[in-house]
């Protein structure tokens, strides 16, 4: 039990942030556009956390039996520190996209909009070929991109469509602030594990921009999503600046991003983004709930 919770542990600053945030957010936005549904909105959330927590299950297999742990930096992994069957971790890793399967089908009953089953299909193939596949996207620099799609973008925008029926500027500008931070999480991750992953043979995009340059393209998107808060208090109501509520958490990130710290100094880092990411769901959330 104490290995299992040291990997929920270190899961964490991911999990939470990516699978609560943007359906928070895109909430939001259908509670000011006056079409929130508490069904529909919480159906998005078992999509997101099952997603989420197979990706999770899903990289500790793919880079265990590839041994791309073998001198991870990060907190423990299950297969790479020998602790669980690989075929038990892919299992779990099937299940929870299953989950992820049912509730989005069941969102797809409720709706009636049924070409909503290929962007699940999408969004489980995209979580599974991360890491996983003969070329996983993820060793190839594309992790990034396809996180600021997937738990930006898609869920973001996903979880307005469901509930109001359409996509509004709001709501585009909303996925941008959500996408930005998701992203900045990875970055942060992918710093902290920059020497071991170019040791692996690993290709991440912090491996190709470097130390240097990933530290700015961090700070950058953390300016993105600021700028994306204001994007949708421009398009919605000024009450939505309170998302900026997110900057007080990340003034220690940017702080030690900018000083240089590195491996396991970085693990707060994470921890205080993923926080950030929440913070500004949430403000977003009570802002537009009081301009409402």
């Amino acid at each position: 039990m104490a290995t299992l919770a040291e990997w929920v542990e270190g899961a964490r600053p991911r999990t939470l942030p990516a699978a609560l945030a943007p359906v928070l957010a895109g909430s939001a936005v259908a509670w000011f556009e006056d079409s929130f549904s508490p069904l529909l909105a919480g159906l998005a959330l078992v999509v997101a956390l099952a997603l989420q927590v197979g990706v999770n299950f899903a990289n500790d297999y793919s880079d265990g039996i590839r041994g791309t742990d073998a001198a991870r930096v990060g907190p423990l992994r299950l297969v790479g520190a020998g602790l669980v069957d690989p075929l038990r971790v892919r299992a779990a890793a099937f299940a929870c996209f299953g989950l992820a399967a049912v509730a989005g089908l069941a969102v797809v009953v409720i709706t009636g909009y049924w070409w909503l089953l290929a962007v699940g299909a999408a969004a489980i193939a995209a979580a599974w070929y991360y890491t996983g596949g003969s070329r996983p996207y993820g060793y190839l620099g594309l992790g990034e991109l396809f996180v600021f799609v997937f738990f930006g973008l898609v869920a973001v925008t996903g979880t307005v469509f469901i509930q109001v029926g359409a996509v509004s500027a709001a709501t585009w500008w909303t996925a941008v602030a959500i996408g930005a931070l998701a992203c900045a999480i990875l970055v942060a991750n992918n710093l902290r594990d920059l020497e071991g992953d170019r040791a692996a043979g690993k290709r991440t995009l912090a491996t190709r921009l470097g130390d240097a340059g990933t530290r700015r393209f961090f700070v950058g998107l953390l300016g993105l999503a600021a700028v994306g808060v204001f994007g949708v208090a421009a398009t919605s109501s000024w009450w939505a600046l309170l998302g900026w509520f997110m900057l007080v958490a990340l003034v220690g990130p940017v702080r030690e991003v900018l000083r240089g710290v590195t491996g396991r100094g970085l693990i707060p880092v994470l921890k205080r983004t993923g926080l950030a990411e929440l913070a500004c769901a949430a403000g977003l959330l009570v802002g537009l709930m009081i301009a409402r």
